[in-house]
């Protein structure tokens, strides 16, 4: 796929552009906690039951929010659901104008630049059933 899209508007893209953005760090599929007064977002490492940890992807990608209850499937028509991704997120990054990082897959080339920077959850997450209490495994993201 050519890359010449890269400067579009989220709205331009096809499907298979949209999908493209997603740079495969896994933050997105780790449990998050929203404190009730400020609304703040906190994330944790406690992986979805469909995350594999090794691949940092979806094991049912097609099915998962039919499978998994909360599962958010980004959609332009929902802009505010962007404001739980990671500050590092391409679809958060692009609808607010910013550009790329080196690291992500798009620019570098390189599926595997995203783990080599460091920004993805691999070796990073845990299973649920062996969290323990989710307030103990809240993480910094930056």
């Amino acid at each position: 796929m050519s890359q010449d899209w890269l400067d579009k508007p989220l709205h331009e893209l096809s499907v298979e552009q949209w999908e493209a953005l997603c740079d495969g760090c896994g933050k997105c599929c780790m449990a998050k906690l929203q404190d009730a007064e400020t609304d703040k977002i906190y994330y944790t490492n406690i992986a979805c039951e469909l995350f594999d940890a090794d691949r940092c992807k979806c094991t049912d990608y097609s099915h998962r929010t039919q499978k998994v209850a909360g599962c958010v499937s980004l959609s332009l028509e929902r802009p505010q659901e962007f404001d739980w991704l990671p500050s590092t997120c391409a679809y958060r990054l692009r609808l607010n104008g910013k550009p790329l990082p080196d690291w992500h897959p798009l620019i570098s080339k390189d599926t595997e630049s995203v783990h080599a920077a460091g920004i993805s959850m691999r070796g990073k997450s845990v299973r649920f059933e062996q969290a323990g209490p989710i307030e103990h495994h809240i993480i910094d993201l930056k």
